[in-house]
């Protein structure tokens, strides 16, 4: 069955099923009603060279440069990369390490600029009339604005709009489900800014080449679904808005295609073998941003949110921006917060410091007090099955946990590990409070830690192979050459003494007669 007619099927029977999920509380009426409010400039900027999936940006600054906004302050390096640009005018005063926005706390390559206030725009990209552009001219605009994926993903957009290259595409689907409790950013961004969105939109369709398009959003939010379905009607393909259940994790791009289209795509397969290209909202946002007035990814859309912040609030905020100044902005922290997030509470980061920037990728910044979180001991497992039943992989997260308990990685990979999407819902649908998700990530970083260690030992393996061969060859190439000299010397010295002349005695004198 063609995409076409499975979407004719949609309208009359809804979204179709997909496996497991969960219904957390959303609690999205904290922000829903907040319209977008732009943040007043911060007192600094960190802003990380690794913000995408990819290759780190390579730093094109240097501590007391002058820079303006939008100019080019990180180049992408590599096919998977993407730019990084001055979120606003001022003077660069570092460029080397600073903590990263992850658990870990590590630092990471970061350029950190002072704002001078003026927020004067440089050299803006150049505009494209996107209605006369290529779909080459249309990617390499996203890819010098070092658009990424905003749902949280940061894959290079302009990798994702060259999947028409490698692939017969035909559905690209906009992913505005936004599953994650408290986010609302991108249901603000549709409300708000559905004209903006649609515009975007019909670009990336253009550059992709598709038959549809189609706007995935969760039914609980109806104001952005009403938005979007007025302005679909020009986007100048068939293109359509649908409802898709309130259902965790909704937003997994795997699982919306399956809700969507029906199809389900193949473990470890991308979803443009399917003919489906996948997109964020926010995504589409920054593109119209790009191609129309030329500016390149400097700012976001994000939630900020949790029964720990004094004023909920969706804030646009220029990427590099101190947690801590968002947070100020926002009235500051109730109390001690249990738990501080950077993401939704499903899938989002714990952080460890308020001094960690944003970054492309920042949909959210969650202050969650005890009452919110989920802090109980954990108990032996009692077999219900729960876990099972949730997983929208339709996975064993209880098998797959006691093979890496038991230091069994390779069984664990066999039942599907590589196949599991760290949505988180084995763990909260737990009645004993198992850390499944925890251990399966665990079990990930350890398989790359040993694949790691496994390419490092071949790789010395090759090199230390390379070098013998090449030591081996070159004391070959000296003992050929000894020989050859050797050889040429007896060569010589027979010649000589072929060539070399007897010498003639010289004739005895004689004496003189005398008388």
């Amino acid at each position: 069955m063609s995409l076409i007619s499975l979407s004719a099927l949609r309208r009359t029977a809804g979204a179709f099923a997909g496996r497991g999920g969960i219904h957390p509380e959303t609690r999205k009426y904290l922000s829903a009603d907040s319209p977008i409010e732009a943040m007043p400039l911060p007192s600094i900027l960190r802003v990380p060279l690794q913000q995408h999936i990819g290759a780190e940006a390579v730093p094109v600054v240097a501590r007391g440069d002058q820079v303006l906004k939008g100019q080019l302050i990180g180049k992408a390096r590599g096919p998977v990369s993407a730019n990084v640009h001055a979120p606003t005018s001022g003077k660069v005063i570092a460029v080397g390490y600073f903590a990263a926005p992850h658990p870990s706390g590590l630092p990471v390559s970061t350029i950190t600029i002072r704002p001078d206030g003026a927020d004067r725009w440089g050299a803006r990209l150049p505009r494209l009339v996107p209605e006369q552009a290529t779909p080459d001219e249309i990617a390499d605009h996203v890819k010098q604005a070092g658009i990424v994926g905003m749902g949280g993903a940061t894959f290079p957009s302009a990798v994702k709009l060259d999947l028409r290259k490698r692939f017969a595409l035909k559905t690209l689907i906009i992913n505005g489900a936004e599953c994650e409790p408290y986010l609302t950013c991108d249901d603000r961004l549709m409300r708000e800014f559905s004209e903006e969105l649609a515009d975007g939109i019909a670009i990336m369709a253009r550059a992709l080449g598709v038959e549809q398009v189609i706007v995935a959003i969760e039914s609980n939010k109806p104001q952005a679904i009403e938005a979007m379905q007025r302005r679909m009607l020009a986007i100048g393909c068939p293109a359509r808005v649908t409802r898709v259940p309130t259902l965790y994790p909704m937003g997994s791009e795997k699982h919306l295609v399956q809700a969507v289209t029906g199809l389900e795509t193949p473990a470890r397969a991308l979803t443009a073998e399917l003919g489906v290209v996948v997109h964020n909202a926010a995504t589409a946002y920054a593109v119209h941003l790009a191609l129309r007035y030329g500016e390149p990814l400097i700012s976001r859309v994000l939630t900020v949110s949790g029964f720990g912040v004094t004023r909920p609030a969706n804030v646009k905020v220029l990427i590099g921006t101190l947690v801590a100044e968002i947070l100020d902005h926002c009235g500051g922290l109730d109390g001690t917060p249990d738990r501080l997030l950077l993401g939704g509470p499903m899938m989002g980061l714990p952080i460890r410091s308020q001094r960690v920037p944003v970054i492309k990728g920042t949909n959210g910044i969650l202050a969650l007090q005890k009452s919110e979180t989920r802090r109980h001991r954990e108990m032996p497992c009692i077999r219900c099955g729960g876990c099972i039943k949730v997983c929208p992989c339709g996975l064993m997260p209880m098998e797959m946990h006691g093979m890496i308990q038991a230091g069994d990685l390779d069984k664990a990979v066999d039942i599907g590990l590589l196949d599991c999407v760290a949505c988180g819902s084995c763990s909260f649908n737990c009645p004993s409070n198992i850390q499944l998700v925890q251990s399966f990530n665990y079990a990930k970083g350890r398989l790359a830690f040993q694949q790691s260690q496994k390419h490092q030992q071949e790789e010395t393996k090759r090199l230390a192979e390379t070098r013998k061969a090449r030591m081996d060859a070159i004391a070959e190439a000296k003992r050929q050459a000894m020989a050859r000299r050797k050889a040429e010397m007896a060569a010589r010295k027979k010649r000589e003494a072929e060539t070399e002349t007897p010498a003639v005695p010289a004739p005895a004198p004689t004496a003189e007669r005398t008388g």
